[in-house]
């Protein structure tokens, strides 16, 4: 018999039978979602993932708009982030050892009812504890990006370049939802009502992880509850993690800065070219086909994170715009290296878990810098002093990595190879 992919054709004069073989995709990336199941799972996910941007902006314009008050807002928000940041890595657990489905679904719907919660208490004027208490009842929201990378692990085991495309989608996947999803939602807010946002968000969150999770042929296999330890103890996550937190800094101070420094309606699509560049040049970094250690990332965007200094110390809003185009482009690569890092560390069958960690991180290091950056934008002589956190973050970032010793060190500089090669040498 010949083989699937061979179309027959006529061929001479007696019109006997060749083969031509189908041209495969040139694009890694068209090559990724040629596999059965992939178009499915990636497009639900990406309806789920949308919300993650929009559920903030949404509530703080929510609230503000029903209270008067911004602190009040942002504070909310907060204990909403710090509780969501205690709880995905239980979820995450769960859903290693349960399976995708059976955990996320129910643990999406709790986390809608929560935000609905929130908006009838914001829409009544409730007492603001009643805020505070919502904000919590909703933080089980499970990592959408974890489970679709655990996903492409799981199909792509036995070819690391592809995992390494794929991660690459997944990144700017990323940056794309937190690109347009604070656009979306101050456009709902502001054009229809202040629950608008809130509202939509909350759909698209529940109908997009439903698709998701009934793509069962892609889902990865439920790991034994013995299966390995936690994901902690494996060698070099901690300062993995460490250097992750640091990472996140960068972020929430760039972000909260900018937001300052420029104060006006331009300020948002200044700081979406952040993460413009972050997702070009993640899917170009994609169709590598070799990934550069994590330090050489972190010494690349410790200097790409100086420029936006430099263009707000010169005033000119121009200039700033391309400074964080370029800052951005060193962001992807850097996040696409650590997540890789991640993978190879997790101990088997506690791959959610382990990238959820690497989430909660992040969180961290973005309340942190968002903290920080906000303090000194509103108490420095000028809020330029503001953009000296990123670069700075990024390089304690860089020096923990540097700086780590024993056997994580190999880990961290991006030579180290499996979790499982680690426990047997």
């Amino acid at each position: 018999m010949p083989p699937s992919d061979l179309t027959l054709t006529p061929a001479g004069p007696a019109l006997a039978p060749r083969y031509v073989e189908r041209a495969a995709p040139t694009s890694p990336y068209l090559r990724l979602f040629a596999l059965p199941g992939t178009r499915a799972f990636t497009a639900g996910n990406l309806i789920a993932r949308l919300p993650a941007g929009m559920f903030g902006v949404s509530a703080v314009v929510m609230i503000a708009g029903s209270y008067g008050s911004y602190a009040l807002a942002g504070a909310v928000s907060a204990a909403g982030l710090l509780a969501g940041a205690l709880t995905a890595p239980w979820i995450a657990r769960l859903v290693d050892r349960h399976g995708q489905a059976r955990v996320a679904v129910p643990a999406t719907a709790w986390a809608v009812l929560g935000q609905l919660v929130l908006l009838l208490c914001a829409h009544a004027q409730a007492p603001a504890w009643t805020l505070f208490a919502a904000a919590v009842l909703g933080a089980t929201a499970p990592n959408t990006g974890g489970m679709s990378r655990a996903r492409w692990a799981h199909l792509l085991r036995a070819d690391p370049g592809a995992l390494h495309t794929a991660n690459a989608f997944e990144q700017a996947a990323d940056e794309l939802c937190f690109m347009l999803g604070p656009v979306l939602a101050a456009f709902l807010c502001s054009a229809l009502f202040p629950e608008a946002g809130t509202l939509v968000a909350a759909l698209l969150f529940l109908s997009g992880m439903l698709f998701f999770a009934a793509q069962r042929a892609t889902e990865p296999p439920v790991a034994p509850r013995t299966a390995a330890g936690s994901p902690l103890r494996a060698p070099g996550m901690p300062a993995l993690l460490a250097v992750f937190l640091a990472t996140g800094a960068v972020f929430g101070a760039m972000e909260v800065v900018t937001l300052a420094h420029v104060n006006g309606p331009v300020a948002g699509p200044v700081l979406a070219l952040q993460a413009a560049g972050s997702a070009a040049a993640g899917l170009l970094y994609g169709r590598a086909r070799r990934t550069a250690p994590l330090a050489a990332c972190l010494a690349a965007m410790t200097a790409l994170m100086a420029l936006p200094l430099l263009a707000a110390a010169g005033g000119s809003l121009l200039a700033l715009a391309a400074a964080l185009l370029a800052a951005g482009m060193a962001i992807a690569p850097t996040m696409l290296t650590g997540m890789g890092l991640i993978q190879r560390l997790t101990p088997p069958g506690r791959l959610n878990e382990g990238m959820t960690l690497a989430v909660t991180a992040l969180l961290g290091g973005i309340a942190t810098g968002s903290a920080t950056g906000g303090w000194l934008a509103e108490h420095a002589p000028s809020t330029t002093y503001g953009y000296v956190i990123p670069p700075t973050a990024a390089a304690v970032a860089l020096a923990l990595c540097l700086t780590t010793i024993g056997t994580g060190k190999r880990y961290i500089r991006g030579t180290g190879t499996s979790y499982d090669r680690e426990q047997g040498s």
